[in-house]
């Protein structure tokens, strides 16, 4: 997993640097953005203790971002994860086809575009905070996920937007998450410190 991490990184570093290269060009990013992204990843590592397994699921989402200028936006984000069948190893326990519970995910961010975003390629980093809720639908009662929980959680990242034509984009994002633990949280998820990383393609549209 930790290759796979590492090639998407390459990839949008690759994007984000080739993006100075770029002439600027009528268009870009406008006044408001809205985002969907349909498809992507999110994986999870095992916690210090290795008691919390890796786990990975099928994440999907949207965004609303507000740019103040051609440097700085402000962007509100939701979506979720969906548990996909795999194999770990939890409370001394095996798993060889079982789903890891799914997810809920929202978050505030601050949104930097270091060339400015009124180009085609348009690189851009960013952070903010929010949170993260463990659901119990499905086989998750099956891990100890009997209620609903939810962590505090902030992330960093950044990736490249292309605009391709007036109004319509497409957009690469990675993000590293930091879950803040919880004593009271399931053994599966939470009682340490989490960090996860998502790596998400979607389009953008700008009025």
């Amino acid at each position: 997993m930790a290759r796979k991490v590492l090639a998407v990184l390459a990839v949008v570093a690759f994007a984000a640097v080739s993006a100075y290269a770029q002439e600027r060009v009528v268009g870009g990013a406008g006044r408001i953005e809205i985002g969907a992204f349909p498809g992507g990843g999110m994986f999870f590592t095992k916690t210090s203790n290795g008691n919390e397994p890796e786990f990975g699921n099928y994440a999907l989402g949207g965004s609303f971002t507000l740019n103040v200028n051609r440097w700085l936006g402000f962007e509100g984000e939701g979506g979720g994860t969906i548990g996909l069948d795999q194999a770990f190893s939890f409370n001394d326990t095996e798993y060889t086809n079982q789903p890891a519970p799914n997810t809920w995910v929202y978050h505030g961010n601050v949104v930097v575009n270091p060339v400015g975003n009124d180009r085609a390629f348009v690189p851009y980093v960013t952070g903010g905070l929010g949170g993260i809720t463990l659901s119990p639908r499905g086989e998750a009662e099956t891990l100890g996920v009997n209620d609903y929980e939810t962590f505090l959680a902030g992330n960093v990242g950044g990736g490249v937007k292309w605009f391709a034509a007036t109004h319509v984009g497409f957009r690469g994002d990675y993000r590293l998450f930091i879950v803040k633990d919880n004593e009271a949280a399931p053994l599966f998820f939470g009682n340490e410190t989490r960090y996860g990383h998502r790596v998400q393609g979607g389009m953008i549209f700008t009025f």
